[in-house]
């Protein structure tokens, strides 16, 4: 099945999710090693949750943070990071990626949040870079 995931993801153009299905995401330690040369210390609770590495740590100011990481990249989504797109500018960003039915459009903890059905027709939930609305991760609902 796994296989299946992968192979259709890849053909769909949906890369997140063949990341999050296969060797190339990022390892433990090397998420660990992104988070210190970002500034971010005492690192807990790393666990690879719902398509995207999640941590609590202390940001490079002192303050305690919830980050969510891009598996692939190791871009770091802080719970307290700014949007610069509007809902609006997501459910466009999906649409125009195939995506249909999207709604419960939210911004969760520093990144963009949304459930849709896929080109495929599934119903996932993706999670989109508050910056660019780039899907970093995928998860079936």
């Amino acid at each position: 099945m796994k296989r299946y995931l992968l192979a259709l993801a890849l053909a769909a153009g949906i890369p997140s999710l063949a990341y999050a299905q296969n060797a190339t995401a990022l390892t433990e330690h090397q998420i660990r090693t992104r988070l210190a040369e970002q500034g971010y210390t005492k690192v807990n609770d790393l666990d690879f949750e719902d398509g995207v590495w999640k941590a609590d740590a202390r940001s490079g100011d002192g303050n305690r943070v919830q980050v969510r990481l891009d598996p692939r990249t190791g871009n770091v989504y802080p719970n307290e990071q700014v949007a610069q797109m509007s809902e609006r500018d997501v459910r466009a960003a999906l649409s125009a990626a195939g995506y249909t039915g999207v709604h419960d459009v939210d911004y969760d903890d520093g990144v963009w949040v949304a459930k849709a059905d896929d080109p495929g027709g599934r119903d996932v939930k993706l999670k989109l870079d508050p910056n660019n609305g780039k899907i970093f991760g995928i998860e079936k609902d």
